[in-house]
């Protein structure tokens, strides 16, 4: 593989750092010259068993360069939020995506992304960003927007690796490559689960003891409700808060269900139930896809972003919401 001489080194099964965005274009730009596919796994560090997933998807697609971004991005923390406090285990990520076998790192400082006078043009997310997880995080969006836009125009992948959850994120980012037209497609990864079907998240590191127990209920609320999805909408929202009801040391800020596209539910066919909640000090976020009606009863396709999962299903993920007697492993 050889690439113009101006190329920042790069080499080929070795795990390759990069903190300035003009060494990563020029290098994935260098790789597409070359005929490799590239698929990025955008994260935030503190990687754990649902980052592995979304590589390991990533790394079975034929002729790629796997590349992941690590870059706790301030524009999508709010005032009052954890950006100071996020956990940060830089070391132990190198050592996660060597053992991986990822071959590119992109890891930016906030100069590199947003300059010394920072960022002055964001985007906006309009109307589906100020619901739900927009609503309760007044900003979020834009500045989640603002930096997969970067990220994206930056490598120029042919893919890029999410997981289902942070599903409107998913949908929002969707989205955004389609009304900007750009040429990356967006691929979905469900959840990956515990053994007790709490959602990994890096987040989880804030919960004590008895918060993570008590954490696992919001995993049951939602497998209630795909259990009730034959009944309609107002059963599965019924089912889950019946569950929330007997764990009232759990703030439920939200329990919504809407259409996959984030819209009003469907009166049979796929939907999704949302909840949002603070276990303690921790606020954690969870989904499920839920058929409704009829299509609770007839088998329909419970993958909300099915079509776009250009990788195949991974012995760790778990449909979002189900039980740990559901996940099979």
């Amino acid at each position: 593989m050889t690439f113009p001489k101006n190329t920042p080194k790069f080499t080929r099964n070795e795990l390759n750092v990069y903190r300035r965005p003009s060494e990563v274009s020029q290098v994935t730009a260098a790789l597409r010259g070359v005929g490799r596919n590239l698929a990025l796994v955008p994260t935030m560090g503190a990687l754990h068993a649902g980052h592995r997933e979304l590589i390991r998807r990533a790394k079975r697609l034929p002729n790629t360069i796997v590349a992941v971004s690590i870059f706790v991005n301030p524009l999508q923390f709010g005032e009052g939020e954890d950006f100071e406090a996020y956990p940060r285990s830089l070391d132990h990520d190198l050592e996660t995506l060597r053992e991986l076998g990822v071959e590119l790192v992109f890891l930016p400082e906030v100069e590199d992304l947003y300059g010394r006078s920072g960022v002055t043009v964001t985007l906006d997310p309009g109307p589906l960003g100020g619901e739900l997880e927009g609503e309760m995080r007044p900003g979020h969006f834009s500045g989640m927007l603002t930096v997969v836009a970067k990220l994206l125009n930056i490598t120029r992948p042919h893919y890029a690796f999410f997981g289902e959850k942070d599903y409107q994120q998913l949908v929002l980012v969707k989205r955004m490559v389609e009304d900007l037209n750009l040429e990356t497609r967006i691929v979905g990864v469900p959840t990956v689960r515990e053994d007790d079907g709490l959602a990994l998240s890096s987040r989880n590191a804030y919960l004590s003891e008895e918060d993570r127990r008590g954490a696992a209920a919001l995993s049951t609320a939602l497998g209630m409700g795909v259990h009730a999805g034959a009944d309609g909408a107002e059963a599965v929202l019924d089912a889950a808060h019946r569950e929330l009801a007997a764990h009232p040391e759990i703030e439920i800020e939200y329990v919504e269900l809407r259409g996959t596209d984030l819209g009003p539910a469907p009166v049979d066919g796929d939907a999704r139930l949302l909840i949002a909640a603070k276990v303690g000090r921790t606020r954690l976020i969870d989904n499920t896809p839920v058929p409704l009606g009829a299509a609770a009863t007839g088998g329909g396709d419970q993958d909300a972003v099915g079509d776009d999962d250009a990788a195949g299903d991974g012995p760790k993920a778990a449909t979002a919401g189900t039980t740990p007697s559901q996940q099979g492993y």
